[in-house]
């Protein structure tokens, strides 16, 4: 398909992290590698080790708001939600055939002019903090500020849903999000499941049993308090299991997990891709505790490396992992459920063939495939 006689442009909230959003972002990117990319503020600094990467390929193309010029942004971007419709609606996208939103949970970049372009949205997940979702702040632990927090979000859902329709097809990450956006927006959806690379140089056919006896198991990506990484901090206490965690603090949440955990867990900060994959490689199995999670791309990311993945039921993950196969998933998020299936788990023997097998499920190529067919379909 060529599309060398097409302008695209790709749109995304912020960039103020590296996660699956802004992963999916790039590859987006890597696919249409001529389209500009539009966002509210570019912060590169924040991406961690993949920060060289991301400003070498994306040099010259990315086009900031006026929100790029405030002082102290990096810290309020959680309030940019009540200004940021108009930071997209400042864009000019006359020029454009093709817009490609990567709307990460954030309301306001579908709130675009599109004029006669085509508008694609690749929805990650509705506001999760709009719709009662688990997110990183416990606002009802704060009465007070919970009940003013609600009467304004009641006004940020009648918005979100008006800049909604103005997307002429909606992409989901996962079966979840889709459901998600039927019943918030009344909109239909084509799932496309996210990208995952599978570990370079990696044979399928070279790969054994995994063998739980010793070593150490594994979580981390976004230390954030919805992805509830306290489930296997105390459950690995409780069986005095040896856990390393990686990623990046949210919140404050790394010192909330630091301070109940017990000698057997290590918290290693932000990795390399590289440490990343040597990490998942050796461990034992990948636990993926987060409440209701949207897709999990670190889900599959474990697999993809020929490690199970102890999962809690729901979402994306109960998408991804095959229950007794790639992994265990447990019923109630809750420590006990967490180590009753770690014991169940200790007694299988998982074959790693079978975890990147289904990890083959979610590579690029698939990725890329299916997202040249829709913007076809669109431009036809």
């Amino acid at each position: 398909m060529n599309f060398t006689n097409y302008r695209i442009a790709l749109v995304h909230d912020y960039l103020k992290e590296y996660g699956g959003a802004e992963s999916v972002l790039e590859t987006l990117s890597d696919i249409y590698p001529q389209a500009d990319i539009f966002t509210s503020v570019y912060l590169p600094k924040f991406f961690g080790p993949h920060q060289r990467r991301l400003e070498k390929k994306w040099q010259g193309r990315v086009h900031t708001s006026f929100l790029q010029y405030l002082p102290f942004k990096a810290k309020l971007i959680s309030l940019f939600r009540f200004i940021s419709p108009l930071a997209f609606k400042s864009f000019d996208f006359s020029k454009y055939d093709i817009i490609i939103t990567s709307a990460t949970g954030a309301y306001f970049p579908n709130a675009l002019n599109k004029g006669q372009a085509k508008l694609i949205c690749y929805c990650h997940t509705p506001p999760r903090y709009l719709y009662g979702l688990a997110t990183a702040r416990d606002l009802k632990s704060r009465p007070i500020l919970n009940f003013f927090a609600q009467t304004v979000f009641h006004f940020l859902r009648l918005l979100d849903f008006k800049y909604a329709q103005n997307v002429d097809q909606f992409i989901c990450n996962s079966q979840t999000t889709r459901l998600r956006v039927k019943k918030f927006y009344k909109k239909d959806a084509i799932v496309i499941n996210p990208p995952v690379d599978l570990p370079k140089g990696l044979k399928i056919e070279n790969c054994k049993l995994k063998i739980v006896k010793n070593g150490y198991f594994l979580a981390g990506g976004r230390l954030a308090r919805a992805k509830r990484y306290d489930i296997a901090v105390k459950a690995c206490n409780k069986l005095k299991l040896p856990l390393q965690i990686f990623g990046r603090d949210f919140a404050g949440h790394l010192d909330e997990l630091k301070a109940i955990a017990g000698p057997t867990i290590e918290f290693l900060g932000e990795v390399s891709q590289a440490e990343k994959t040597k990490l998942f490689t050796n461990a034992l199995a990948y636990f993926m505790c987060s409440d209701n999670e949207d897709f999990g791309i670190v889900t599959v990311e474990a697999m993809a490396h020929g490690t199970p993945v102890i999962g809690y039921n729901s979402g994306g993950v109960a998408e991804t992992v095959i229950d007794g196969k790639t992994g265990l998933l447990f019923d109630k998020l809750t420590p006990k459920s967490c180590i009753k299936a770690i014991q169940k788990f200790q007694k299988l023997n998982i074959n790693s063939k079978d975890c990147i097998s289904q990890a083959q499920k979610f590579s690029p190529q698939v990725f890329t495939s299916k997202i040249k067919k829709i913007v076809f379909t669109q431009t036809n």
